[in-house]
């Protein structure tokens, strides 16, 4: 009996005041199923997996003086690669972007299909599908652990025990290992860390996500989901009736009873639902959800309870569908006697899809559009302005070039907005192309300097005149631009 039945029961002999209002923790061991629910999640637990541990491993070659890791997080040169994308840190509105889209994706997922994400590809729930895998692998179904704890010794039991535990521990190891190489040369790290020269943050971190996964995947398991994780309790105010969950159908389960009596019952012409109270959905649930009782918190929308009733269907010769993917809306029809109905295009889908592609095609047009070049500037604060012993007004400024290509690079540096502006580089500059100051940027690097900008021209009282600095790379012709303001008396 769970706690909300608990409750109701109470609720009815007038005692609820008295009832828990926390119910201890039952251990769950689901029981292995088959079927194509079960399929799915093996699939997308190999491929999700697969790319965890291997993706630091795949090279992508970006040229001379340039990491040749597909996926790095280069924390020490303020850079993320990805591919042929290169991230910078003054970009990191594109880290924005992905958030906000990663937000949308679930959003819609949600108003799909439920809990898409917690039943087939959260990474709680991928790790305590692989844990679950292998304590079964060692250890046996469940029944077999009932049989072990009267039958089997003590050694072999403990022998068991002992393999599972490492075993976890070594997933457990491999998982904090593999997120590490993340952020540093792959084959190199690997090899460091075989050979006890990896940086101490390096065991460290490994140490820390060994120690989480092991706990979380190996020990707290539904726990996670149920008193840990807000998504559920967010995705219930994202939801509608036309969403699809996993549904028990009451108009054809109920009343339920053993096979045999319902059978029992149909002869005589009384009404015989084709659940036949196996409890086959509940040993199979990851989480002890029995989903006849409806939607709960605890339920992850796995699917796997419909593989487990489908497969008893068949062995009863009932169709098979009793609990399926369904929407409230179509459980409130069928008890009505109407026909179902499926409506995916609505307002929060349609809206939802938008939002993605308008988000997704920014990103897209930004990543497309964006230079291999740029240039900021920061005017001097204090003072704003100076005049000159011969009569001039000159502004200071702090630019700084970037150069995002794996190769050094001339920019030329011009301004514009001023008149008879004269532009002049603090420290000096030899190089010079047409009259205007030239500056050389290391592969991969930013260079910083002071741009004095000062004019002859009278100008208004309180002038503040858009000021232009234009940057224009020597021997490819690419340009940047940025805007200020020039200040004066």
């Amino acid at each position: 009996m769970n706690v909300a039945t608990k409750v109701q029961k109470l609720e009815a002999d007038g005692g609820v005041d008295d009832a828990p209002l926390y119910e201890a923790r039952r251990k769950i061991y689901p029981i292995a199923v088959h079927g194509t629910f079960r399929r799915i999640k093996w699939a997308l637990l190999v491929i999700t997996l697969g790319i965890y541990y291997l993706l630091p491993f795949v090279r992508w070659d970006r040229g001379p003086n340039a990491p040749s890791q597909a996926v790095l997080v280069d924390l020490a040169n303020g850079r993320f690669y990805f591919f042929f994308i290169e991230i910078w840190p003054q970009e990191i509105y594109y880290v924005t972007g992905l958030l906000i889209l990663a937000a949308l994706v679930l959003f819609l997922m949600n108003a799909v299909a439920g809990r898409l994400w917690c039943g087939y590809l959260c990474p709680q729930t991928v790790w305590t599908d692989l844990f679950q895998a292998i304590e079964r692998m060692v250890e046996g179904d469940p029944r077999e652990r009932r049989e072990k704890q009267k039958n089997a010794s003590k050694a072999q039991r403990a022998f068991e025990a002992a393999s599972k535990h490492f075993l976890w521990l070594m997933v457990a190891w491999w998982t904090g290992g593999a997120w590490v190489l993340y952020f540093a040369d792959a084959p190199t790290l690997v090899w460091q860390l075989f050979t006890g020269t990896a940086p101490l943050v390096a065991y460290a971190w490994i140490g820390i996500l060994t120690f989480t996964t092991y706990v979380l995947a190996g020990h707290m398991r539904e726990q996670v989901c149920t008193y840990m994780c807000p998504w559920p309790r967010i995705q219930a105010a994202l939801t509608d009736e036309y969403a699809f969950n996993v549904t028990y159908r009451y108009d054809r389960g109920e009343p339920r009873n053993s096979f045999k009596k319902a059978e029992a019952l149909k002869l005589q012409g009384l009404p015989a639902g084709d659940c036949v109270d196996c409890r086959q959905c509940v040993a199979a649930c990851p989480t002890g959800v029995d989903i006849r009782l409806g939607s709960q918190l605890d339920c992850i929308q796995c699917g796997l309870c419909i593989d487990a009733c489908d497969t008893v269907m068949k062995k009863v010769g009932r169709p098979a569908g009793l609990i399926a993917y369904d929407t409230e809306m179509n459980v409130q029809r069928r008890q009505k006697g109407l026909p179902p109905v499926r409506k995916l295009f609505r307002a929060r889908t349609v809206l939802y899809t938008a939002l993605i592609a308008v988000v997704g095609g920014i990103m897209v047009a930004a990543l497309a559009t964006r230079g291999s070049e740029g240039v900021s500037v920061i005017h001097d604060r204090n003072p704003l302005f100076v005049q000159l012993s011969d009569g001039s007004i000159r502004n200071a400024y702090t630019l700084r070039i970037v150069n995002k290509q794996p190769m050094p690079r001339r920019f030329a540096i011009s301004v514009e907005g001023v008149p008879e502006a004269r532009l002049e580089i603090a420290g000096g500059i030899a190089e010079t192309e047409n009259g205007q100051p030239v500056v050389e940027v290391g592969p991969d690097q930013t260079y910083e300097l002071r741009a004095l900008v000062s004019t002859h021209a009278r100008l208004p009282a309180n002038a503040s005149l858009g000021v232009t600095f234009h940057i224009a790379d020597v021997a490819g012709g690419e340009t940047s631009s940025a805007p200020d303001h020039f200040k004066g008396p």
